[in-house]
C-alpha cells in the first residue's frame, strides 16, 4: 500500500471505516498499523468509523493525524473555491449515523461530499443533497465468482450499490472494495484498491 501511495498525486485522503477487521477486542493495533502508513499520506486526512470500529479509537486516530467528522462537516476551500466534507457515523451496525447533523451548516447551494461507512444510506444521501458520496464496508465481496461477481455484499442496498461507481437520481456514489479483509484472510477476484477521485465542475 505504501508502495503504491508514493505514485499517487492527490489533494486529500479520505478514508470510510474500517480501521481493524474485528468488531469487539483490542483497537490499538490497528492505530499502530495507520502510524506506519499516515507519514506516506498528504495531509489532510479525514475519515469516518466503520462497522468493526469504536468511539473509543478516535482520541488515538486524531492524535496520529486523522480527522474523524462524526456526524459532521468541514470546509475544503482551495483559491476561494469550497467545497464542504461531510461524514457520518456508521449507519450499518451501531446505526449512530445523523444526516440532519451533518448537513447543519451547508448551504443548499453548495458542492458537498459525504463519506459514509455504508452505500446503505444512499437515499438519505440524495434526499439531503449531496453531490457525491463516497463509502465502502462490502469489500466490494471480496470473495468472488469469475468475473468478479460478489457471493455476499452484507450490505441492505441493491447490489449495484455495492461495488464501484454508481448513480442515484443526482448522487453519484462510488463504493470502494478497499484494501483490506474481514473475517477471512484472502481475497479472491477482487483485487484490493486505493481509489483516486477527481471532481470536475461541470
Amino acid at each position: 500500500m505504501i508502495d503504491r501511495l508514493r505514485n499517487v498525486d492527490y489533494d486529500i485522503v479520505v478514508i470510510t471505516g474500517d480501521f481493524r477487521a474485528k468488531t469487539r477486542g483490542r483497537f490499538e493495533p490497528a492505530i499502530n498499523a495507520l502510524q506506519s502508513v499516515l507519514p506516506n499520506l498528504n495531509k489532510p486526512v479525514y475519515a469516518v468509523l466503520g462497522n468493526h470500529d469504536s468511539l473509543r479509537m478516535v482520541p488515538g486516530l486524531e492524535a496520529a493525524g486523522v480527522r474523524v467528522l462524526l456526524n459532521e462537516s468541514v470546509v475544503l476551500d482551495r483559491g476561494g473555491d469550497t467545497i464542504h466534507l461531510a461524514g457520518i457515523d456508521d449507519p450499518h451496525y451501531f446505526r449512530t449515523d445523523n444526516m440532519e447533523k451533518a448537513v447543519e451548516g451547508i448551504p443548499p447551494d453548495a458542492v458537498s461530499v459525504l463519506l459514509a461507512h455504508s452505500p446503505e444510506i444512499y437515499r438519505h444521501a440524495a434526499h439531503a443533497g449531496f453531490a457525491v458520496m463516497l463509502c465502502s464496508h462490502t469489500h466490494g465481496g471480496q470473495i468472488c465468482l469469475p468475473g468478479g461477481v460478489p457471493l455476499v455484499l452484507n450490505a441492505s442496498c441493491p447490489r449495484r450499490y455495492c461495488k464501484g461507481s454508481w448513480k442515484y437520481h443526482g448522487l453519484y456514489g462510488y463504493t470502494s472494495a478497499g484494501s483490506g479483509v474481514s473475517l477471512v484472510d484472502a481475497r479472491f477476484n477482487c483485487p484490493p484498491e486505493i481509489t483516486l477521485h477527481r471532481l470536475r465542475i461541470r
